[in-house]
């Protein structure tokens, strides 16, 4: 027999030790990860192999105008659930919901049968209306039955539908604000948990758990619904009356860059977007629309000029004989044989090209298109909405002496006019360039107490006070003596410029009779309030000049807003000037104490009615100072002594 020596054996248990060791090691290691790394993850996937939800809903959140107007809400909208087991008659309940819910007799016997404890009828049966609700609630059908649920609804229709936007079949964001803050506006969903074995019987010694559904968060925008109404409606008048190929406007408050309301023709209903073509949904003008500007832009040259001391508006004096020859070109003036001699005041008066022309010679290409850029054209304003564009202005090495003279009145360059609106509103506010906003505060949407609040945001400080101080001087002439007179407004001190532009076509070539036409307007002149953008594309059976279409549209819009806003009437602006074959005011002169017999010594162009009896005036409507046209009647009221 062999003998093992100590050592050997020794070094066998050792061995087997080691081994042993190793592999209790092992497990230990392996048990230690499951537990403490995979434990959690292994617990919550058993947790959910036991756990049965039902999920509860959030609501959305508002959106709310300033003023705490509703612009969007939640409305009861149920949806159809079937429970098979329950359905007696499977072959009449399907015949009655594939008629009430407009669905097929073969999709429906299919849902009324199907091996299931309940079954949602989707999509046919979500988020059902007011009629198909009452039908079903009629028939009161075994084994179908209406679940809670709501949908988005819009109080004002296709008011600001592009700003808004709309939401998905499950209350999704996918456009507009509503797809922008999705995330807060959505909330979080909620549920009831309960444990159940494999077969689906609950587990009664286990508790329910249940996590209350999180309301999405409130909107408060910058919109003034007044405003955006008041721009509608303008906005559907001039539809109806020029039948053009779109058109849109924009009011913003310069002061902050605040967004008072957007629109945009063709429009659509956000609660039946699936009818409209997406072309239309997905172009929201005022932030899409890229364009020529035409003369509306010559306002930036004319700040431009203005602010490096290029001019003197009363002093300087420019001879237009009709066009004037650049490069070789000649550009021509809108009046054929020109304007003649004008100081500079009225070459901005009458919008004339040439003397736009000599004014970007003045400037020169590298301060001219320095002032472009700063006042925010050539990128994006960085709105609170998708879909902006940013423009397209000429690289400075492509610019020779005929692209800097077509600059300097607009045409050859491409803006949008959210662009336009910020820089006429940096060149009245004293010369701060705003970024735009429309989303204002985020509000609880149980305590209303504000979370969280968007501040305005100074981009840059491009002119002097003193220069846009003469800038809405110029611009206020331009509406009480020039081209913009459309825009007039008795009682307030209106601003702006017209603008004309022709469209480019296939090939880069100008079209015939087809223009962009527009109107930039501001108020009060002493203290601006509101700037208003309108443009109308193609305007027909009507002379295509922005202070033809455009500028009284801007000014209806102006003069009822302030109205709306409570912003006073002002004094000390320019009179209207008045030209054939419109017919000058009537002052209303003070007549309270005259005697009637003397009426003839004051009422020219004015009539008269008078109430109670006496020889003398107690009182008049409208009061002294009222100008009104001629021909118009005011009422007396008379007594028999003075006072």
């Amino acid at each position: 027999m062999k003998r093992v020596s100590t050592v050997t054996v020794r070094k066998r248990l050792i061995a087997v030790f080691l081994i042993g060791v190793i592999v209790f090691g092992v497990i230990d290691i392996r048990l230690g990860y499951v537990q403490f790394i995979l434990g959690d993850k292994l617990m919550a996937l058993a947790d959910n192999s036991w756990s049965r939800d039902i999920v509860f809903e959030p609501e959305r959140g508002l959106i709310l105008d300033a003023n705490d107007v509703v612009l969007a809400e939640n409305v009861t909208a149920p949806s159809v659930v079937v429970v098979p087991r329950q359905i007696k008659n499977p072959k009449e309940t399907a015949e009655h919901l594939s008629k009430i819910l407009g669905m097929s007799f073969d999709k429906a016997y299919e849902y009324v049968t199907r091996s299931a404890m309940s079954v949602s009828l989707h999509p046919e049966g979500r988020k059902i209306n007011a009629q198909q609700e009452k039908a079903l609630r009629t028939l009161n059908m075994a084994g179908v039955y209406l679940s809670k649920d709501s949908k988005r609804h819009y109080p004002f229709g296709d008011d600001l539908a592009h700003v808004l936007g709309f939401t998905g079949i499950d209350n999704q964001g996918l456009m507009g604000l509503e797809l922008n803050h999705d995330d807060k506006l959505k909330g979080k969903k909620g549920s009831l948990s309960y444990y159940s074995d494999a077969k689906g019987k609950k587990m009664e010694k286990l508790a329910d758990v249940y996590k209350s559904p999180e309301d999405g968060l409130d909107l408060k925008t910058t919109i003034d619904s007044k405003v955006q109404t008041i721009m509608e409606r303008e906005l559907d008048l001039a539809v109806a009356k020029y039948n053009p190929d779109g058109a849109l406007a924009l009011a913003v408050n310069p002061k902050n860059g605040a967004v008072l309301g957007m629109a945009s023709r063709p429009t659509f209903s956000p609660e039946d977007y699936q009818k409209a073509d997406a072309d239309v949904y997905n172009r929201n003008l005022p932030i899409w629309m890229t364009f020529e500007p035409g003369s509306t832009f010559k306002i930036i040259t004319l700040a431009a000029a203005l602010e490096e001391k290029k001019v003197d508006l009363e002093k300087d004096h420019f001879n237009d004989t009709g066009s004037i020859e650049v490069g070789g070109a000649n550009i021509r003036c809108w009046k054929s044989g020109g304007h003649g001699d004008q100081t500079f005041l009225e070459v901005v008066e009458n919008s004339c090209n040439p003397g736009f022309v000599n004014l970007g010679q003045r400037l020169g290409k590298e301060k001219l298109f320095s002032y472009i850029q700063n006042f925010g054209f050539g990128e994006k304003t960085d709105i609170d909405l998708a879909g902006e564009a940013k423009g397209i202005l000429f690289k400075p090495e492509n610019v020779g002496p005929v692209e800097l003279a077509t600059t300097s009145f607009g045409q050859g360059v491409s803006v949008t006019p959210i662009q336009q609106v910020m820089a006429v509103s940096a060149a009245v506010n004293g010369g701060n360039l705003y970024e735009p906003f429309i989303s204002q505060e985020w509000l609880d949407p149980k305590t209303k107490r504000v979370l969280e609040k968007h501040e305005p945001k100074l981009k840059k400080h491009v002119i002097s006070s003193e220069t846009s101080k003469t800038v809405r001087g110029a611009l206020e002439s331009v509406v009480a003596n020039g081209s913009g007179k459309g825009a007039y407004v008795d009682g307030y001190r209106v601003g702006g410029k017209t603008g004309t532009a022709q469209k480019v076509g296939e090939g880069g070539k100008y079209l015939a009779n087809n223009h962009i036409v527009s109107f930039i307007g501001f108020a009060p002149a002493d203290d601006p309030q509101i700037v208003v953008y309108v443009a109308v594309d193609n305007p027909k059976d009507t002379v295509q000049f922005g202070g033809v279409v455009a500028a009284p549209i801007v000014g209806t819009i102006i003069g009822d807003s302030l109205r709306a806003l409570g912003v006073k009437q002002r004094k000390g602006g320019l009179k209207k000037e008045v030209q054939w074959p419109e017919q000058p005011k009537v002052e209303v002169p003070d007549l309270i104490g005259v005697n009637k017999d003397e009426l003839l010594e004051y009422l020219v162009d004015l009539n008269i009615e008078t109430s109670g009896k006496g020889e003398y005036i107690l009182d008049q409507e409208p009061k002294p100072g009222t100008e009104l046209e001629a021909g118009s009647t005011i009422r007396l009221y008379l007594s028999d002594s003075k006072r």
